[in-house]
């Protein structure tokens, strides 16, 4: 009796190892397959990422340029006005020089 005790203790030790490292193994493939799954969700979210910037930013360059035609223009017609009344402006002061020298 005493024998088969230390027998079935010792049997029941040498299940629990089995049954520990089955549970070590079973947990490191776990860790590895969810580091595996992670480092997907990173890299195809990096990749997303960066289409996305890249589609932002060509966004952004569009709307850059078309600001900048826009204030070109604006610019252009308010030279081509200026430059109107300036000569405007200056025909009548070369009219009223004209009339200064010939009425003196």
């Amino acid at each position: 009796m005493f024998l088969e005790s230390i027998t079935a203790v010792s049997q029941a030790e040498e299940e629990a190892r089995q049954a520990i490292s089955i549970a070590q193994e079973s947990a490191d493939k776990a860790i590895k397959a969810a580091q595996t799954a992670g480092m997907d969700t990173v890299t195809s979210t990096v990749a997303r990422a960066e289409v996305e910037i890249s589609h932002l930013t060509r966004k952004m360059d569009q709307k850059a340029m078309e600001e900048a035609m826009e204030l070109a223009s604006t610019t252009a017609n308010r030279q081509a006005t200026l430059r109107a009344r300036a000569e405007r402006r200056l025909d009548a002061a070369a009219m009223l020089i004209f009339e200064r020298i010939v009425n003196v």
